[in-house]
């Protein structure tokens, strides 16, 4: 199962939900910052989702004026899938970031300004990262705590990302590393 598989159906096992909604939830919670789910993949994974019996669907016509729209819930075959998939992706951490270790595996070659202004643009770019998610969990809270967990988890990774990517610009800067 893929992340952008797991990530909406973990939003279908919180509630029932709509593809409208589910991009809603993806957009509020910063998802697209690690999952690859793309706005027009979203039914396309709902799709896969249901045809996998992982989950199913069912049309629900609003009170009122609107068009109807299919909702989704999760199935007992999901619920299993889920916990599976989920309890394997908390035992197994990531590979970090490859287009980074590519670059500094590449380090030799790149001149030494060149690599501290792109050093410090990743530097920056960590920064609007953490500011960007405080504000996110600020304009939401309160949060259930999971999904409060989630934000402390991702804001710790970059400010200790950011710190080791200080560290390293001044030994960079120091000749340490060249």
């Amino acid at each position: 199962m893929t992340n952008a598989e797991l990530a909406i159906l973990s939003l279908i096992a919180e509630k029932p939900r709509h593809g409208y909604e589910i991009e809603q939830i993806i957009e509020e919670r910063g998802m697209r910052d690690w999952t690859e789910i793309g706005f027009s993949s979203i039914y396309y994974l709902l799709n896969k989702l249901e045809k996998s019996r992982l989950i199913e669907s069912q049309l629900q016509h609003p009170e009122g004026r609107g068009p109807a729209r299919k909702v989704y819930t999760i199935t007992p075959q999901g619920w299993h899938t889920q916990v599976v998939e989920s309890t394997e992706a908390l035992a197994n951490p990531g590979r970090g970031s490859v287009p980074f270790l590519l670059g500094l595996s590449n380090l030799p070659i790149i001149p030494k300004e060149q690599a501290l202004e792109a050093l410090d643009a990743y530097a920056d770019c960590l920064v609007e990262r953490r500011e960007h998610l405080l504000q996110r969990v600020a304009e939401q809270r309160p949060l259930p705590p999971f999904v409060e967990a989630m934000f402390d988890y991702s804001i710790t990774l970059v400010e200790a990302e950011l710190d080791w990517m200080r560290k390293f610009i001044q030994e960079v800067e120091a000749g340490n590393v060249y």
